[in-house]
């Protein structure tokens, strides 16, 4: 069936695009296999090159259409993450917590992020396989630390027990219909509309460092 456009905000969709980075076999196709199917394999599945999944949701009585992007993590594969993730919403950085280099991965993808991103995208870092606890590398103190120091939340999964999946997304969901709502106020206040073509999502913002920029210069006290 089709909706009517503009009919009242109530019925809005959202459509955000979700990149998984993290190297590989830290499990972030099971994670995303487990979200969108409720599947679980035990046996190593490489992701080539990117898939996408999709995922309804409703939300506080608004609809949410998620695409979710799960990128190969080898470093072959590094080269081409820029046209993954340029116009993403949010970002689930995995690393697994018995391998700690896995975990200083996530802190050059969080830096390349940011870099090209700023703080318009919802940055989610897991550790995934809580299942394995006995055998963990990274301790929760330093990678919830880290995680607050940039910005970001943390989070513990197991794909394969089911755990903590389903409140990661939920959560990344909500923080990014946030952003967007503070957006469309910037945008209702006058800024311009002319990049919502341009990132492919209902509501986006124009590059934050014009915008502080500009900001600058008005505001001489």
């Amino acid at each position: 069936f089709t909706m009517a456009a503009g009919g009242g905000a109530g019925n809005k969709t959202y459509s955000f695009k979700v990149v998984l980075l993290g190297e590989g076999c830290v499990g972030k196709t099971s994670l995303v296999l487990r979200y969108c199917e409720n599947k679980f394999n035990d046996k190593h599945i490489t992701t080539l090159q990117a898939s996408f999944l999709t995922k309804k949701l409703n939300i506080t009585g608004k609809r949410v259409n998620l695409a979710i992007w799960d990128t190969a993590g080898q470093e072959r594969f590094h080269a081409l993450g820029p046209i993954y993730y340029r116009d993403s919403n949010g970002a689930i950085l995995v690393y697994d917590i018995t391998d700690e280099d896995s975990f200083q991965k996530v802190k050059n993808w969080v830096k390349e992020l940011r870099k090209m991103l700023g703080n318009e995208i919802c940055l989610c870092i897991v550790g995934n396989k809580v299942d394995l606890e006995k055998e963990r590398h990274v301790s929760v103190e330093e990678a919830e630390g880290y995680a607050e120091s940039v910005g970001a939340k943390h989070y513990h999964t197991s794909a394969k027990l089911n755990k903590g999946i389903e409140e990661l997304f939920l959560d990344l969901c909500k923080r990014m219909m946030e952003t967007a709502q503070a957006e469309e106020r910037a945008k209702g206040n006058g800024a311009s509309q002319s990049t919502t073509s341009r990132r492919g999502v209902q509501i986006v913002d124009d590059d934050p460092q014009a915008a502080t920029a500009a900001g600058g210069c008005c505001s001489s006290a």
